[in-house]
């Protein structure tokens, strides 16, 4: 059976994700939320691991991105890099149905899921647990009285640093000029985090072997701009 999730995220505190449901899933799809999920899906309601590479069968170090979409990078990175571990967080119920066909279709098993919020994931992370932290393209809730809703925000820049080992990576692309601004303004005013960028091609060129993602292929094509940060935690 296709599963149907339809909360949205004004019902859910600190949530910053609209509806979780699209169009009906193909039926291997909605299998694979049956078979596949629970295998890789992390369990939020025991404590997290102290060492996170302990997850995986052989990782030196592991990563998360937050809100894969339809899971181009991740599934690219994963078996780009098949000694790291990643995480991957997507609420939408299609966007993780298409990662799971990839993992399947691929036999990754350097992925962990969860299908739900990112706060949950940040409250869940040990300290200085990860190498590096992607958030590609999020939404940029463009009207002012849902900027509240936005990802980045200080409370969450805070949890993003105490996840991350120092020397660690946030990650953050973007086609939304006020949204860059924004980001920018806060990880300018955390005490954790260092901008990396020197000169105007580190922000304008993605960093070596991203994967284009297809929102970003549709943002090129109508005639928006991405730009590419990379911070540095202290």
């Amino acid at each position: 059976m296709t599963p149907m999730v339809d909360r949205e995220s004004h019902n859910r505190q600190g949530a910053f994700f609209g509806r979780r449901k699209g169009h009906a899933l193909k039926p291997r799809q909605a299998a694979l939320f049956d078979t596949l999920l629970p295998k890789l899906a992390l369990d939020l309601g025991s404590p997290a691991p102290a060492d996170l590479r302990s997850l995986f069968d052989d990782a030196h170090e592991v990563r998360l991105e937050s809100g894969f979409g339809g899971g181009e990078h991740l599934i690219a990175e994963a078996a780009s890099h098949p000694d790291t571990g990643f995480i991957g967080i997507e609420p939408f119920i299609n966007g993780m149905a298409k990662a799971l066909a990839a993992i399947d279709d691929r036999k990754l098993n350097n992925i962990r899921l969860h299908h739900g919020d990112a706060t949950d994931m940040l409250a869940w992370l040990p300290a200085a647990g990860l190498g590096r932290f992607d958030l590609l393209y999020p939404d940029p809730w463009p009207k002012r009285r849902h900027w509240k809703r936005r990802f980045v925000q200080d409370k969450s820049v805070a949890a993003i640093a105490r996840s991350l080992r120092p020397g660690g990576e946030f990650r953050f692309a973007s086609d939304i000029p006020g949204y860059i601004e924004w980001t920018l303004a806060r990880l300018s005013r955390s005490p954790d985090f260092v901008w990396t960028a020197e000169q105007a091609d580190d922000w304008r060129k993605p960093w070596p072997g991203f994967t284009r993602t297809r929102y970003e292929a549709k943002a090129v094509r109508e005639g928006r701009t991405p730009c590419y940060l990379v911070f540095r935690r202290r």
